[in-house]
């Protein structure tokens, strides 16, 4: 990693995002760490050094990542814009409240549509612009709901942008598994291959550092998932129905 390279977090206040924080502020980093929460920003900051920064944002609030945008592209460009800003409400798409999903769908989409087109006005030239997805928008699984529908979003978003930023921006993919934060505490039903904040900060960095497109883990339960999507409809849908049962 190139000596006090500059990254800019993006839902780096608790979860992955603080893990990822941590684990860059070790190696020399210098950090812009983003978030809603003013306060806990401002602590965690503190927290991890003098050399970080904190600079609130709502990425559902075009204005308001606009205008930290200019901000952090005021003190100088971004090496990595790293984007990890979510929320989920685990149940059926039947019983979701129809505001809440209203909500995750602007958080989750269209919050990474308003990154996506910000990011490439901080990053120095050939910087890196990594967006979040999941393992659950790989294919429509029984509780998933609205939450795998924008990660099934956000995957094709970063397909896309690969292709028509290709030579400007090193644009990446991450799709974790289950990982033990407030979102997946959410959860009622087994989740298999658990990784814990640390483990997946740990396999992020080793993967924006190679020179693959999608960041995927843990492995054991990637892989099936990615076979699974693979398979045709016919024979697809009969294996994720029994996940109802």
């Amino acid at each position: 990693m190139p000596e006090r390279e500059t990254v800019w977090i993006i839902g780096a206040s608790d979860g992955i995002g603080a893990a990822l924080a941590r684990a860059w502020a070790a190696t020399g980093a210098r950090l812009i760490l983003s978030a809603r929460s003013e306060d806990r920003l401002a602590s965690f900051a503190a927290e991890l050094g003098p050399d970080h920064v904190a600079q609130p944002l709502d990425v559902s609030d075009r204005d308001s990542l606009d205008r930290a945008a200019q901000a952090i592209a005021a003190r100088g460009p971004v090496d990595r814009v790293v984007h990890l800003a979510a929320i989920y409400d685990p149940g059926k798409v039947a019983d979701i409240d129809a505001e809440k999903a209203e909500q995750i769908v602007t958080v989750n989409l269209a919050g990474t549509f308003h990154v996506a087109q910000v990011a490439p006005k901080v990053l120095r030239a050939g910087g890196q612009m990594a967006l979040c997805g999941s393992v659950a928008g790989y294919i429509g699984l029984p509780q998933g709901q609205i939450y795998s529908a924008t990660k099934a979003g956000v995957i094709n978003l970063a397909e896309t942008l690969r292709a028509e930023l290709s030579g400007k921006v090193d644009v990446r993919l991450i799709n974790p598994g289950f990982v033990e934060t407030r979102l997946t505490a959410q959860n009622d039903f087994d989740m298999p291959a658990m990784v814990t904040p640390e483990h997946a900060a740990e396999e992020i960095i080793k993967g924006l550092l190679s020179r693959s497109f999608e960041v995927h883990f843990p492995r054991r339960l990637t892989w099936p998932l990615k076979w699974l999507s693979a398979l045709p409809y016919w024979a697809a849908l009969p294996l994720t129905g029994r996940l109802t049962r």
